[in-house]
């Protein structure tokens, strides 16, 4: 295909998910009555909807993953002296919080095929010192959970699984987030589904630690235990440490967010489906040029697809990667990325001491991998255009 300078290409965008009409009319509802405006019906009823949906036991609505995964690394009581094993291969914030306890980051290697963690790759990292695992659900695939569970009881540890970019996705016939001792979500505005830009959830398998959640997400805050003589005495509500010594935080999303949380959780199968459909029917389009490899997905799981990577593995005529992507951006304006930049290569925490690692195929797939544009209201032009582009790009690179 020949290049159209007025075509408009494709660019990356940062929103994951867009409002129907009937869901702004809800979303507008809520601005309208909420009454608070945080802390009230809409965050109950987010809540009991997600742990219908996800088959937990407890989940708290919070303003970011961030906010759910230190809440979970507070929860496990990991501190300094105990280590944490985390694959390198994800986003930043799956690390930071856990790394504020004080505790030190193991890193894992991925699989190469499924480029999430596994047993195998978590096994040779355990030691005494080591207290949780943190499994990483990436672009939308679990990791293979039975083994790692087997591991983690057999040397009494606690999983966190970082579900931020999976909700929805399943592992025979289970729920992302649901198979661990916590699981920690996402709906910043670029995942499947948002609220309102930011917003994430906590879910607890421990009824006791479940207990300590509401105060340490909003500053310790609890009724007075027992009958009171006046409503208004000794003040609204009473504060205390729900840990001994650990002050609590505010992590708590607004009533609106939560409004916009509803209409998404009941129709997040149905988003989903759609990127399925979408993802299967690029990977088919392309599926005679094996230079490009997309993410595994083995059997007994499914994959949500929050973003569409691949490896791009080069050519006899010795293209690499950034040929691949130059073409790709400057020839067709096909806005693609590189996710992620392995975590011990980043300068904060290089300089927190957390720059050394043992994960070659990390090393390997960061050099190969591409992203696409895959935002669900791409218009069909626009998603037609990118597989042709796509095609002419992997075909010009073989001569």
């Amino acid at each position: 295909m020949k290049s159209n300078k007025n075509q408009p290409g494709v660019p990356w965008s940062g929103r994951g998910s867009r409002y129907s009409p009937s869901d702004i009319e809800f979303i507008v509802q809520a601005i309208r009555d909420s009454d608070p405006l945080t802390q009230g019906r809409y965050q109950n009823e987010f809540e009991d909807a997600f742990r219908a949906y996800t088959e937990t036991s407890h989940a708290f609505a919070v303003s970011s993953c961030t906010a759910a995964l230190h809440l979970a690394a507070i929860l496990s009581g990991v501190g300094e002296g105990d280590e944490v094993i985390m694959p390198a291969h994800t986003f930043a914030a799956s690390a930071i919080p856990f790394a504020r306890t004080g505790a030190r980051l193991v890193w894992a290697d991925i699989d190469p095929a499924t480029l999430v963690v596994s047993a195998d790759t978590i096994a040779p990292l355990i030691t005494p010192a080591t207290k949780v695992v943190v499994v990483v659900h990436l672009y939308g695939l679990m990791a293979d959970m039975d083994p790692i569970m087997a591991l983690a009881e057999s040397h009494e540890l606690l999983v966190v699984e970082d579900a931020a970019q999976a909700l929805g996705a399943n592992y025979k016939g289970r729920q992302a987030g649901s198979i661990g001792d916590f699981g920690c979500f996402s709906f910043h505005s670029h995942k499947n589904i948002s609220t309102l830009g930011e917003g994430g959830m906590l879910t607890v398998k421990d009824a006791a630690l479940a207990r300590q959640a509401p105060g340490l997400r909003h500053n310790g805050m609890r009724a007075y235990k027992g009958e009171r003589e006046h409503y208004w005495k000794p003040a609204m509500s009473n504060v205390d440490f729900d840990r001994p010594n650990l002050w609590p935080f505010n992590y708590c999303i607004g009533e609106v967010q939560c409004a916009a949380g509803i209409t998404q959780i009941h129709k997040v199968d149905e988003l989903n489906a759609f990127r399925q459909s979408r993802a299967k029917t690029f990977m088919r389009a392309v599926s005679d040029f094996p230079e490009l490899v997309f993410q595994a997905t083995p059997v007994d799981h499914e994959n949500v697809f929050y973003c569409l990577p691949a490896r791009y593995l080069g050519t006899d005529a010795n293209r690499d990667r950034d040929d691949f992507m130059a073409r790709m951006s400057l020839h067709h304006k096909v806005q693609m990325v590189i996710q992620y930049h392995p975590l011990y290569r980043y300068p904060m925490f290089k300089s927190a001491g957390f720059g050394e690692a043992n994960c070659p195929e990390t090393d390997v797939f960061f050099d190969q991998m591409v992203s696409f544009p895959f935002h669900p209201w791409m218009p069909q032009d626009q998603f037609d255009f990118m597989i042709d582009a796509t095609r002419e790009t992997l075909s010009e690179l073989r001569q």
